[in-house]
C-alpha cells in the first residue's frame, strides 16, 4: 500500500506501540481488500460489547497507550445507575460493565451508549467518510445520508478511530454504491412497523444492493433505521435506495448506474405473513413483558406509547429502550414520569443482548423489533413480534392476538 509520512509514522510506532497495532491491522484489513491507500475518516462509532473479547481488546489497547484521534460514539452495553437502583444485576456482570466504561474512557471515546448515533448524536454528511459498526448503523449513514463508510466490526472501527484512517474499498467508490437488485414492493407498508418486516425478507431479496420502489411518498427516520436494521438481521446489507428518496437514487437509472439490475424481486403481503409466521412465536397467548428499543427508541416514539396508553395502566411491564439523550428530554417534558405512572419504564443506554436482563429468562415478551427478539433467545428469552399499537395493546391487557 501506498503509505503517508503520517501513516508510516505510525505503523512504525512513533506515536506509541497502540497506535503501531492499530495500523498494523488496518493496513492488513486494507491489503486484503486489495486497498492501494488509507484514507482519513472524520467520524466514528464503535459497535462495544462488554463482553470477554472485546473488553479483552479494549483493555490491551489502553495498555499499549493508545488513544482515539478520531473521538467515536459507543454502542449500549448496559446503563450501570439504573440497573443498580432497580438490583438486577450481578456484581460478575456489574464489573464487566464497569470495566468496559473504563477502558473506553481511557481510549478517548464518546461514552454515548446509543446504537442509533446516527439520528441525532454522530450524524455525517452527504460524502464524510467515516467507520462506522454497528448493523443498523452502516446502512443509514451510506443510504440515508449518503456519507461513506464499510461495514466495520467493532474491532475495525476502533482501530480506525485510533489511527484516523482506513483502507480504501468497496463502499468508498462510487462504483460500488450503484443498486445491483430491484426490489418491488406491493406490501402495504401502512406503518414503520412494516419496514421492520421488509427488512426481514433478506433471503428473498438476496446478496447485493437493493433499490426499493414502491415504497411511500413520505418515511419517517424511524421506519428507515428499522429497515437498515433488520436488512443485516436477514442479510449482510451495506447499504440501499430508495428510488426518488435517497439522495444517491434520484430516479433508477442513477440508483442502477445506468445498468439493468441482475435480478427483479416483488415483496407481497404474503411474503410479510410467511416471515413473520417464521420468526415469531404463536400469537393469542398471555405474555409476560413488553419490550422495545431494538435499535433504541426516539422521543417521538415514546411520546406515542405514552398517547396510545392513555389513562389505563399497564397489566404487564414494558421497558422502552432508549439513548440517554432521550431519556433525559422525555424527563424535561414529563414523558419519563407520566410513563412510570403506568408501568413503562424508560432505560437508557441498554441493548437487550445483555446479561442485565437475566431476570425475564424463561418469560415471554411482545416487541414489533425481529432483532429485539433474535438476540435475547441465547439468553432463553422469546418474544411474539406485532406492530407497535398491537403490542401496547398487549401490555395493557396482559395478552397478544
Amino acid at each position: 500500500m501506498k503509505l503517508t509520512q503520517d501513516q508510516r509514522d505510525l505503523l512504525e510506532g512513533r506515536y506509541g506501540e497502540g497506535a503501531q497495532l492499530a495500523m498494523k491491522i488496518q493496513v492488513a484489513i486494507g491489503e486484503s481488500f486489495g486497498a492501494e491507500r488509507m484514507v482519513p475518516i472524520t467520524r466514528a462509532h464503535v459497535a462495544l460489547s462488554n463482553q470477554d473479547a472485546d473488553l479483552w481488546l479494549a483493555e490491551k489497547m489502553v495498555g499499549l497507550g493508545a488513544k482515539c484521534r478520531v473521538t467515536p460514539t459507543v454502542n449500549p452495553g448496559f446503563c450501570l445507575s439504573y440497573f443498580k437502583r432497580i438490583q438486577k444485576v450481578s456484581d460478575e456482570d456489574y464489573r464487566m460493565m464497569e470495566r468496559t466504561e473504563k477502558a473506553y474512557r481511557a481510549l478517548g471515546a464518546q461514552l454515548s451508549y446509543n446504537c442509533t448515533p446516527y439520528i441525532d448524536t454522530n450524524v455525517p454528511t452527504f460524502g464524510e467518510v467515516c467507520a462506522f459498526s454497528e448493523s443498523s448503523a452502516t446502512p443509514f449513514v451510506n443510504a440515508v445520508w449518503g456519507a461513506r463508510s464499510n461495514r466495520e466490526g467493532a474491532n475495525s472501527a476502533l482501530f480506525a478511530a485510533i489511527t484516523g484512517y482506513v483502507p480504501e474499498y468497496g463502499l468508498l467508490f462510487d462504483e460500488n454504491r450503484r443498486g445491483t437488485i430491484l426490489v418491488n414492493v406491493e406490501a402495504e407498508m401502512k406503518n414503520d412497523y412494516c419496514y421492520h418486516i421488509l427488512g426481514m425478507c433478506g433471503k428473498k431479496i438476496g446478496h447485493g444492493i437493493p433499490v426499493f420502489t414502491g415504497l411511500p411518498e413520505n418515511i419517517s427516520k424511524e421506519a428507515l433505521r428499522n429497515l437498515g436494521a433488520e436488512l443485516n438481521t436477514s442479510g449482510a446489507y451495506d447499504m440501499y435506495h430508495i428510488a426518488g428518496f435517497t439522495p444517491e437514487a434520484p430516479d433508477l437509472e442513477t440508483a442502477f448506474g445506468g445498468k439493468e439490475p441482475e435480478r427483479v424481486v416483488t415483496i407481497t403481503d404474503q411474503d410479510f405473513e410467511e416471515v413473520l409466521e417464521e420468526i415469531s412465536l404463536k400469537g393469542n397467548r398471555e405474555i409476560d413483558f413488553a419490550m422495545f428499543g431494538c435499535p433504541h427508541f426516539t422521543l417521538e416514539e415514546c411520546r406515542h406509547i405514552l398517547s396510545r396508553i392513555g389513562d389505563r395502566k399497564l397489566k404487564k411491564d414494558m421497558w422502552i429502550l432508549t439513548s440517554s439523550h432521550v431519556e433525559q428530554m422525555a424527563q424535561r417534558m414529563g414523558i419519563y414520569d407520566a410513563l412510570e405512572a403506568v408501568g413503562a419504564h424508560i432505560v437508557p443506554d441498554s441493548c437487550p443482548d445483555q446479561p442485565c436482563w437475566h431476570f425475564l429468562k424463561g418469560k415471554v415478551g411482545v416487541t414489533e423489533s425481529p432483532k429485539c427478539a433474535y438476540y435475547p433467545q441465547r439468553r432463553d428469552i422469546h418474544f411474539v413480534i406485532r406492530d407497535l399499537d398491537t403490542c401496547i395493546e398487549a401490555a395493557v391487557s396482559g395478552e397478544v392476538r
